[in-house]
């Protein structure tokens, strides 16, 4: 079933651009774009792509003509199905940073573990330094005395080394 509207208020536009954007975050090789530009006016039928492809891409072209949708560029980056860079970059005009979110998800897992008494609340620069120390036996381990007596007798008949 296809669906055509010519009179799509902005919202419609904008559920558009995120549904676009949702496309180029998947890998390249899954919705089968090219490594190119497109030239608006190029014959998108000969484009090497899969049907689905060439409907986002027409949909970027569609929406890069609105003049409010102007600054979103979809029409020079419709091959990238109108996302520009690399699909985990993150610009701090229409979102935020990958250093932010990492930044928030280490509060959340410090604050959780805090709530949840597997850490202790302490001042910020404090240091928590947790070490145990038991005596593990005499001598080599098994597996130690193993790996030395190979090597003693390996330098033997060796020569050395």
């Amino acid at each position: 079933m296809t669906r055509t509207s010519l009179d799509i208020t902005h919202s419609s536009r904008a559920t558009s651009c995120r549904t676009v954007a949702k496309y180029a975050t998947k890998a390249a090789e899954c919705v089968g774009t090219i490594d190119r530009r497109i030239v608006p006016g190029e014959d998108l039928t000969a484009l090497p792509v899969r049907e689905h492809a060439r409907r986002l891409i027409a949909e970027c072209l569609r929406l890069g003509a609105f003049e409010e949708l102007a600054d979103l560029r979809v029409t020079q980056w419709a091959h990238m199905l109108g996302f520009r860079g690399h699909f985990s970059t993150r610009s701090r005009r229409y979102s935020t940073t990958l250093g932010d979110i990492r930044a928030e998800r280490q509060e959340h897992a410090r604050d959780e573990q805090i709530t949840t008494g597997r850490l202790p609340l302490l001042e910020e620069d404090t240091v928590l330094v947790i070490s145990e120390w038991e005596y593990a036996g005499k001598g080599y381990s098994p597996g130690d005395a193993l790996v030395a007596a190979l090597t003693a007798s390996s330098a033997v008949i060796g020569g050395g080394g």
